[in-house]
């Protein structure tokens, strides 16, 4: 599956979890799913707690977020000195 057709999985809708990124036709957040995931959640683990999730939906989280990330700037909150 390409980027294009993984990124219409997430669905952003002010009505749904406060306009959060969202798995389409669900209330899970990206957020949440990547939490799962860095907290040492399987994909299998997550497909078989949430029925109806596929791995698709769980690539498409990532994409989104490392999309997002792509487009921000990070500055240090700290100036260091040498």
């Amino acid at each position: 599956m390409n980027q294009e057709n993984l990124l219409t999985r997430i669905e952003l809708n002010p009505l749904i979890m406060t306009g959060k990124p969202v798995i389409k036709g669900t209330r899970l957040t990206v957020e949440y799913i990547l939490k799962l995931l860095a907290n040492g959640a399987t994909i299998s683990e997550i497909i078989e707690e949430y029925q109806g999730l596929n791995e698709q939906d769980i690539y498409a989280c990532l994409l989104f977020a490392s999309q997002s990330l792509s487009e921000t700037s990070f500055m240090p909150l700290i100036l260091e000195t040498v």
